[in-house]
């Protein structure tokens, strides 16, 4: 069996496009379910059962049931609706587009938002009994204290989440978009060197994976820079002078 590195040279810009269309749906995704996890993180660490109730059955769902079928229920099922057909959310709904963005944002913020609650409920009690001391409102408190620190603490689990994010992607073949991975079956189907073009898609998923990690580890030192201040002994101190 001879490897047919042409083949890669040649479509390797065609694999850059779909490794393109695959930062954009991760990106935008996990943005959009960034935004829907921390109402529902806060609705989960709330003393009210029915406020918890809500995110509880929403992140059950979406928790408990397989990424791809949640796709097609989006995408095939909106058109089963007449309602949703007449209505100004068809445009949208129609394209594959904007249905595996939305399905990826719901599916991840209900990953985001279990997290995010376990690093809420894990600051300690005295920072939040601290900032009531000083008077902080809810919103203010949410603001300067319990986001900030919680986001310092969930960052290498929310890095571990958007790498899953990045792989469940590939799914978004199934639904005609050319992804990385939609578009490596394409250049597949009319070459026919399976092993060569799916290596060359794995690298770049790997490259883009290396990348995103890159990134949280830097997040993660600069929402937690108070915890690597140099730990020295002020000299005035210091017994032997």
């Amino acid at each position: 069996m001879s490897w047919e590195w042409d083949v890669i040279i040649e479509h390797f810009p065609r694999l850059l496009q779909g490794a393109w269309l695959t930062l954009e749906l991760v990106l935008l995704s996990g943005f959009a379910g960034l935004m829907l996890a921390i109402p529902l993180a806060l609705m989960r660490v709330s003393h009210r059962p029915w406020l918890k109730a809500i995110p509880f059955g929403y992140i059950f769902f979406f928790r408990g049931t397989p990424l791809l079928i949640q796709i097609f229920l989006v995408y095939y099922g909106a058109s089963q609706f007449e309602i949703i057909k007449n209505s100004a959310l068809w445009p949208i709904l129609r394209e594959p587009y904007w249905c595996a963005i939305i399905t990826f944002a719901m599916h991840t913020a209900a990953y985001i938002a279990e997290i995010l609650r376990g690093a809420i409920q894990s600051i300690p009690k005295g920072e939040i009994e601290a900032a009531r001391a000083l008077g902080m409102s809810y919103p203010l408190m949410l603001r300067r204290i319990i986001l900030p620190r919680a986001f310092g603490i969930m960052m290498p689990a929310y890095g571990n989440e958007v790498i899953l994010m990045l792989k469940g992607s590939a799914l978004a073949s199934t639904i005609t978009l050319l992804d990385l991975t939609g578009m490596a079956r394409t250049i597949i189907a009319r070459t026919y060197t399976p092993l060569e073009v799916f290596l060359a898609a794995g690298v770049i998923y790997l490259i883009i994976s290396a990348l995103i990690i890159f990134l949280f580890r830097y997040l993660e030192k600069r929402f937690n820079r108070h915890q690597h201040w140099p730990n020295e002994k002020p000299k005035d101190l210091d017994p032997q002078h």
